[in-house]
């Protein structure tokens, strides 16, 4: 029979319960019985101890032993009035009147004056009672070791009874919460093992109630943020495939119309022709060649060749090549750079990454708005450790919920930033993962020329870097 994880909490925590219960009742029961003894030992030495004094002060004014000859009564007079001045002693208290020890008083010849009708048990206690340095007479009191053995058996009993019925009512108890406890803590497992078995059958939409702070409740809110993540990849997974099919359908189809158009002699085979083969054959080219780079970067299979480089350099020669493209759309480029700045990083991928912004920016930036020229500035700034970059265009904008998915493969927004202008939406996803191959951060906000601001932080080269 297979156990489980309910089972064997209940077991653990009963075991647990059970043990420090019989644990306690044995050290209660050791240490009660020996102090009790030592209590009876001791009030008796005392009580024995006031009778001896009393015995012997009555002995000196009556001058003999015949005040206690067959008449006991004298001694329990004597044993009250310890009783009644017991609260004005600083001793400890008698015992009460079940554990008090039997007693003999004998003369200096060895007669019994009074006492016990059991017989004297030869490891009896004897006393002296001293008058004036001599001894008058002789108390005898029973052991308190054989006390022990032979009175308080009965009581022993009864307190052993009593102490395996609470251990069986507390274990009982301990039994009833502990399957509660196990059953409450397990129940939150239970529903976590239910989402988990929903989650690897391909629900992603499967959650977990967090219902504590606890480390449960953490577990059950990484669990639905793994869920969540799971959820968008999946999500962004069959966007990406259908994205891909859409924008590989678009150009094929022109070129299958252009083709069947030609071969049906509806078109002529001219050089206007030809180049619009050319471009849609460019286009499905670079969108390729763009899904190949995404790929690899995201992979981690593009090759970075890092050293130490002037990335201010490395800008300012990506600004001279798209000045002219930026001039004949009617735009124009500001820069405000530092002389330079030294990076530890590929020049390639950054290149790459300059490349990508700049293409960005010149195809979705309006040459004229609201009778205000299209512009893109570009600046930088440093820290002690950092480099800080900025790329802020012109209108059109984006909206707070576009800024959102930017960075987003395939993705451009519905307005002015469209497939029209030529982009297959791959340029900021690859961008994303060239600042985050050299370790920086890229993120992007409205600018405050009207247009898309992207914010690029890339960590200086330190002394100790190494080609």
């Amino acid at each position: 029979m297979k156990i489980g994880i309910t089972g064997k909490l209940f077991f653990a925590i009963l075991a647990t319960c059970m043990l420090i219960l019989i644990t306690m009742n044995w050290g209660a029961r050791i240490s009660f019985e020996r102090g009790f003894t030592d209590y009876i030992r001791s009030s008796n030495e005392q009580r024995l101890n006031l009778l001896s004094h009393a015995l012997a002060e009555r002995y000196r004014h009556e001058g003999n032993w015949r005040f206690i000859q067959r008449n006991e009564k004298v001694i329990y007079q004597l044993l009250r009035s310890f009783e009644q001045n017991d609260d004005q002693r600083d001793e400890a208290p008698l015992p009460p009147q079940g554990w008090r020890a039997p007693f003999w008083i004998f003369d200096t010849q060895g007669r019994m004056l009074a006492g016990s009708s059991h017989p004297v048990p030869q490891q009896a206690n004897r006393k002296a009672i001293m008058l004036d340095g001599e001894a008058i007479g002789w108390i005898v009191g029973m052991p308190s070791e054989k006390l022990t053995r032979s009175t308080d058996i009965n009581f022993a009993k009864q307190q052993n009874r009593t102490s395996w019925i609470l251990i069986g009512l507390s274990t009982l108890l301990a039994a009833i919460v502990t399957l509660l406890v196990s059953r409450s803590l397990l129940s939150r497992v239970k529903h976590l093992m239910a989402a988990t078995h929903h989650l690897a059958a391909g629900d992603f939409s499967a959650r977990v109630p967090v219902t504590s702070r606890d480390e449960l409740g953490t577990l059950a809110n990484d669990f639905n943020q793994l869920a969540k993540t799971l959820e968008k990849n999946e999500r962004m997974r069959r966007a990406f495939i259908a994205d891909v099919s859409h924008e590989l359908r678009t150009p094929l189809a022109v070129l299958q119309g252009e083709l069947e158009a030609l071969e049906d002699g509806v078109r002529q085979l001219t050089p206007t022709s030809l180049h619009s083969l050319q471009a849609e054959v460019r286009s499905l080219t670079k969108l390729v060649n763009d899904l190949h780079q995404l790929s690899l970067s995201d992979l981690g299979a593009l090759t970075y060749r890092k050293s130490n480089l002037d990335v201010i350099a490395l800008l300012n020669l990506a600004i001279a090549a798209y000045r002219g493209r930026f001039e004949n759309k009617g735009l124009s480029i500001e820069v405000e750079l530092p002389p330079s700045a030294m990076l530890f990083g590929d020049p390639d991928r950054l290149s790459q990454l300059f490349n990508n912004l700049l293409e960005n920016s010149l195809r979705y930036t309006d040459a004229m708005n609201n009778h205000t020229s299209g512009k893109l500035k570009i600046s930088a700034s440093q820290t002690k450790d950092q480099l800080l970059l900025l790329w802020q265009d012109s209108a059109p904008g984006v909206t707070d919920e576009q800024l959102e998915q930017i960075f987003e493969r395939f993705y451009r927004t519905e307005t002015s930033r469209n497939r029209a202008s030529g982009g297959s939406g791959l340029g900021l996803s690859i961008c994303w993962n060239i600042v985050d191959a050299h370790d920086g951060q890229i993120s992007a906000t409205h600018s405050p020329l009207g247009g898309l601001e992207i914010k690029l932080f890339l960590p200086l080269a330190s002394d100790t870097s190494t080609l």
